[in-house]
């Protein structure tokens, strides 16, 4: 008989990451939590079968060290979820933006290298259906104004996943990319707009557990934001630039 799934998730501190701890963990999986909070890695992790991991995504030798422990105390992941990111307003003229932009960027796009990196051939040689899922984000279906490090990271990581999925395919490991729209987390609270199809975290980790499952391509959550990114991805560039020229904008600020 199989064991338990093993998972391993970026982010964990909160968030979604913490949601998608939370889900799995209540299915009786052997957990990997990576964060960069410890208390609240801890909380997260209390009264599930789960090992924590303090390390930052943009540090590619602390996750190999993450990686490597979590090969050596619990074994080959089934799944391997890169949830980490971040998610702050940018002004190409405004100097003290530039680290901002780096710090974006290398979160949300070499983030995901160097989690999935460490695992890929460990699973290779495992020889059985396994998951690698990035999370990216409607965001990079257009560019935002005041989110141009944001929306570009995020179209980023969705061309980055489709390459990584067909170069993987061959050797049975899947690549699933999921692109929420709003989710109720501390990224989300500072927004000073109105967040349509908003869903709360633990919904969000069903929908992403739900398209890990089914090995899902691609997918936009919720249903209805799938249905808007459509639409937005296909308006001509004048029409777009006239509805969103003064669309309201994410605040600046240092990355947390």
């Amino acid at each position: 008989m199989p064991g338990p799934l093993r998972v391993f998730i970026t982010g964990a501190s909160s968030g979604l990451g913490a949601a998608l701890a939370r889900h799995y963990g209540a299915q009786g999986a052997q957990l990997g939590l990576l964060g960069r909070k410890p208390d609240a890695l801890a909380a997260v992790a209390n009264g599930l079968d789960a090992r924590t991991y303090l390390a930052d995504v943009r540090d590619t030798a602390a996750m190999n060290a993450a990686a490597a422990a979590f090969l050596d105390e619990v074994g080959t992941p089934d799944i391997v979820i890169a949830a980490a990111g971040i998610s702050v307003g940018t002004l190409t003229e405004e100097a003290a933006d530039a680290v901002v932009f780096r710090a974006v960027m290398d979160a949300n796009v070499l983030g995901l290298v160097h989690t999935f990196a460490p695992f890929i051939a460990a699973m290779r040689a495992a020889a059985r259906p396994s998951v690698l899922c990035g999370i990216s984000s409607v965001a990079g279906v257009r560019g935002l104004p005041g989110g141009g490090a944001y929306s570009a990271s995020k179209a980023a990581a969705t061309v980055y996943l489709e390459a990584l999925r067909l170069e993987l395919k061959k050797h049975g490991i899947a690549v699933v990319t999921v692109s929420p729209g709003y989710i109720d987390t501390p990224m989300t609270a500072v927004n000073p707009y109105p967040m349509p199809f908003k869903m709360s975290a633990a919904t969000a980790a069903e929908k992403v557990a739900r398209c890990i499952a089914r090995r899902s391509a691609h997918r936009v959550i919720p249903w209805q934001m799938a249905a808007v990114a459509q639409v937005l991805k296909w308006l001509p560039v004048r029409v777009y630039d006239a509805l969103f020229e003064k669309a309201p904008r994410k605040p600046r600020g240092l990355p947390t």
